[in-house]
């Protein structure tokens, strides 16, 4: 007897893709590559934290400091560092050009998709500047862009409004990772007539676990830049690393931390195995 699809029929079909240049398609590869790492590093010092290991709540500047103070640290980091860059390029050709929905009509969801992508452009560029100071010897702030961004905006006219916007946009993000991780949509990017059938199966199950776990995280710091608007205090809004440690000050912190650090390993691992079955160019 046959294993039923773990997915619904309606997300079985490709997105429609126009065809990009084949170095973007290498540097995007090497972007979700490089993404995965960055997220595994995160979640696993997550984890060793919850678990009482060593390691410790962190954000994906803190993963890249991590990658350079290993042996060859400088080494892998620059390729580190090339992957970031090219996943930022994709993001913005996905910005500018929306190559996975060529030729269909623009819509409300679609321009939110498509300035989620150039957000992440720009986060993914900055990132990849983090990591170029780091190479170069020069150590990072240890300050929270998140708590930096949310001060600057607190500052600004009608800046309580600007960060209450930016706190639901955040939280609406993260719900609709969830809803992706529920509804298994994630599937149709995938070269599935590459993939055997166990490789299917283990993508839906890392991507569901992930993509859920990402999904918490938004949710986790778009709630602290809400309270950071009502209080008008931007140092109550916290980054990746802050959301994770303030899983841990929770009742039964440990596990709940644990699970969600787990989850970003999952996320990590799943970003990898994207890099190489993602459909990219027809």
């Amino acid at each position: 007897m046959a294993l039923r699809d773990p997915v619904p029929e309606k997300v079985k079909q490709p997105v429609r893709q126009a065809a990009v240049d084949p170095w973007v398609e290498r540097l995007a590869r090497l972007g979700y590559a490089a993404k995965g790492l960055v997220y595994f590093i995160v979640g696993l010092l997550a984890a060793q934290a919850a678990f009482g290991s060593g390691g410790k709540t962190t954000d994906t500047s803190g993963a890249l400091e991590t990658i350079v103070t290993q042996p060859f640290g400088k080494f892998l980091l620059s390729i580190v560092t090339l992957g970031l860059i090219g996943y930022a390029l994709w993001r913005s050709v996905q910005t500018i050009l929306d190559p996975e929905h060529s030729g269909q009509d623009m819509n409300a969801k679609r321009i939110a998709q498509r300035l989620g992508y150039g957000f992440s452009a720009i986060a993914y560029f900055g990132l990849a500047l983090t990591s170029i100071k780091l190479i170069i010897g020069s150590s990072r702030s240890d300050s929270d862009s998140v708590e930096d961004w949310t001060i600057y905006f607190l500052n600004q006219p009608f800046g309580r409004w600007i960060v209450v916007l930016l706190g639901l946009t955040v939280i609406g993000v993260g719900i609709s990772f969830i809803y992706q991780a529920y509804k298994g949509t994630f599937r149709r990017y995938f070269k599935l007539y590459q993939m055997s059938r166990t490789e299917q199966i283990w993508a839906m199950r890392l991507g569901r676990f992930g993509i859920a776990a990402r999904g918490i995280v938004f949710g986790i710091i778009g709630i602290f830049m809400m309270v950071a608007a009502i209080q008008l205090d931007g140092t109550q809004a916290r980054g990746l690393g802050g959301a994770l440690a303030s899983l841990a000050q929770q009742p039964f912190g440990p596990w709940i931390l644990g699970m969600v650090a787990l989850g970003l390993i999952a996320y990590g691992i799943y970003s990898v195995i994207e890099a190489r079955y993602r459909h990219i160019t027809n």
